[in-house]
């Protein structure tokens, strides 16, 4: 069988870990072309792939030669664009979150891929493809403790890069939590409400670190959020369900490495950085995705999904700026995504 041809746009931190998934642990598919506007690193990336093709423009990338799929991991506001150009080409996305920064942007995309007919865009939410997580969606919907009633989550990072606003706390922290939300509980987002106490003295000037998100699901499940990005001992990401007649909680344990309890003390390491913790994610997920796009089909999220969540997103940053219950304005779900 031919090796699928892959174009990665972006070759930052994201979109390098990506060309050397592919290389390293995604059987089937090979990358054979890379894009960034930075000349010198995309120059860089390429040479160290056999055949590959270095692009400033994602455009070019998408139309060289060999290529079949695209892996987009690029900043959120250059998503759309490439995105409609893979599309123009008929070729399948995997696009990291957010699919884009904005509901209206998103809703660009549904309707290209309703004028085609098929799904092409999967969206890179990788918390689906955490075993971890996999178990706790299978146990609810198995309703071994009963009717989930709360969601309680922790997203916690050591610290935050120097580019990082108060508004990513939710469109590019939280965006997650949502995510993973709506597909527990196989319910919408209906409602949000944040609140910020005090902001923590670690926390760079000007930025509102932490806060609590309460984001309420249609089914009326209350999910909370506490979004830290300068917690300063490591990367923790924790979900704990509470239903009717029991709880489950992972992320401690589960995926963060042994926690071991001797003569009255507890002890573990706590893992610095989401590409340690979500490693096996990652490649799960990329893996998945090169096996449906060789079909043509998408293995995960969809852009329904990315619509979804830009538009929680934004109702979020509403609530953050005015302090108040925001309810979440979103179309019906199209027939080509279930509706």
């Amino acid at each position: 069988m031919s090796l699928l041809g892959i174009a990665v746009i972006g070759t930052g931190k994201m979109g390098a870990d990506h060309v050397r998934r592919i290389g390293d642990t995604v059987g089937g598919a090979r990358v054979v072309a890379v894009a960034d506007p930075d000349g010198e690193r995309v120059k860089e990336v390429a040479a160290g792939l056999e055949g590959a093709g270095a692009f400033t423009d994602p455009a070019a990338a998408i139309a060289a030669p060999g290529v079949d799929a695209v892996l987009i991991a690029s900043p959120g506001p250059a998503h759309e664009e490439a995105i409609l150009h893979a599309l123009r080409h008929e070729l399948p996305v995997l696009c990291e979150k957010p699919l884009t920064p904005d509901p209206e942007g998103a809703l660009r995309i549904l309707e290209a891929e309703r004028r085609l007919g098929r799904r092409l865009v999967q969206v890179g939410f990788m918390r689906r493809f955490d075993a971890a997580y996999e178990r706790l969606k299978a146990l609810l919907d198995a309703g071994d403790i009963g009717r989930p009633l709360f969601l309680h989550c922790r997203h916690r990072n050591a610290s935050s890069p120097s580019f990082f606003t108060s508004d990513m706390l939710i469109s590019d922290s939280v965006v997650h939590e949502v995510d993973t939300a709506r597909w527990l509980l196989g319910e919408e987002i209906t409602a949000v409400t944040v609140l910020s106490p005090r902001s923590s003295s670690a926390a760079p000037e000007g930025l509102r670190d932490p806060r609590l998100v309460l984001l309420e699901s249609s089914g009326g499940v209350i999910v909370d959020v506490e979004i830290f990005v300068n917690c300063g001992f490591g990367y923790e990401v924790t979900c704990e369900a509470v239903g009717e007649s029991g709880t489950a909680r992972i992320g401690e344990a589960d995926g963060d490495g042994v926690v071991v309890r001797r003569a009255g003390r507890r002890s573990g390491e706590i893992t610095q950085d989401f590409t340690t913790r979500f490693a096996d994610a990652y490649d799960r997920q990329v893996r998945r995705w090169v096996a449906a796009a060789a079909r043509g089909q998408v293995a995960g999220p969809d852009a329904w999904d990315g619509y979804a969540a830009a538009a929680v997103s934004q109702a979020g940053l509403a609530a953050a700026r005015s302090g108040v219950r925001t309810e979440v304005r979103a179309v019906p779900r199209p027939p080509l995504y279930g509706g």
